[in-house]
């Protein structure tokens, strides 16, 4: 365990639940963080402060699914209004809407972000040109209940999706025909594509399964005493996080399987749990309607956080590691 208290930024400004976190890349600006709220209204904040930049306004029910292209220019979103649509991230305007015949669960972008792909309650993946937004959508069918997401993998030639079925299918993009399949014995509730497309991280119940994104082979699972809805690996290092439903964040050693820290910082289950592209922080959402970051390396001076020695601070000189206070 930490010799050092973890200690949050605490993000606020939703007034329903947090459901969705999804970062940028880095940018010259820094990285960004959008989130997906029940309350309809996303917000983008800076990546390393949980800063607030902006919020998007245009839907009218609970937005479901967000993301971010790469340069964090544009960003998408998916909601129960039966809209998918995409902004201008910088001056927060509205520059298409796609509409959907049920709600849109998930929003992705494609790499070069000319093209938005879409997952919905009408059990479809559709993937728009956003350059020719008249044009039809390629459609693919196969699921038989609900999208929970569906994400482009492998340079955009594929898409993984998962689905209420119980299942986790594996597309290709050209052909519109799906290639694999997983069966699980209870529905998904979330995928993470993580280390550059070479992993996917699914939960389902109590379980984190880990797999080979191009041989789609299970490399190993973590079995964690609540139900999971949310895991992400860090983009170097060996250590994984987990959210659930007992609103707790735990942090565990990847090669080992072993426990590393664990923290309860949210009133309510933990939707979401997303590593920043450094690696520097891990973002969680919850039903309490906040944001939390946490360190991956407690004591490191970052974003907000700076590392006091404890003769700076309240406590003696004697009492000993140094402490780690988060500015507002």
């Amino acid at each position: 365990m930490s010799a050092l208290r973890q200690i949050p930024l605490t993000c606020s400004g939703h007034t329903r639940p947090v459901v969705h976190l999804a970062f940028s890349e880095i940018t010259p600006f820094g990285y960004f963080l959008i989130s997906a709220c029940k309350d309809g209204k996303p917000m983008l904040r800076q990546g390393d402060t949980g800063d607030w930049i902006g919020t998007l306004e245009g839907h009218k029910g609970a937005v479901w699914g967000a993301a971010l292209n790469r340069d964090a220019t544009k960003a998408a979103t998916g909601a129960a209004d039966f809209s998918a649509k995409v902004w201008d991230a910088v001056s927060g305007e509205e520059l298409q809407n796609f509409t959907h015949k049920h709600i849109v669960k998930s929003v992705d972008f494609s790499s070069d972000g000319a093209k938005l792909l879409t997952g919905s309650n009408e059990k479809l993946i559709r993937i728009f040109d956003l350059n020719q937004p008249e044009a039809e959508p390629n459609i693919f069918a196969g699921h038989s209940s609900h999208l929970k997401t569906a994400m482009f993998l492998q340079n955009d030639t594929q898409i993984v999706s998962a689905s209420d079925d119980k299942t986790v299918r594996l597309w290709d993009v050209a052909s519109g025909s799906e290639v694999k399949s997983i069966e699980l014995p209870t529905s998904p509730t979330g995928i993470e594509i993580a280390r550059n497309g070479r992993f996917l991280v699914i939960t389902y119940g109590m379980t984190a399964s880990v797999w080979d994104a191009e041989r789609f082979e299970k490399i190993k699972d973590f079995e964690i005493e609540t139900q999971l809805n949310s895991a992400s690996l860090h983009p170097e290092e060996p250590i994984i996080v987990f959210g659930g439903e007992d609103f707790k964040l735990y942090k565990y050693d990847y090669t080992t399987g072993a426990e590393l820290e664990c923290h309860k910082g949210h009133f309510g289950p933990v939707h979401t749990v997303r590593f920043s592209p450094d690696g520097e922080l891990y973002a969680s959402g919850s039903e309490d309607g906040t944001l939390r970051l946490w360190q991956t390396n407690v004591g490191k001076t970052y974003g907000l956080w700076k590392c006091v020695e404890p003769e700076e601070s309240l406590q003696n000189s004697d009492t000993g590691p140094p402490v780690v206070k988060a500015e507002a």
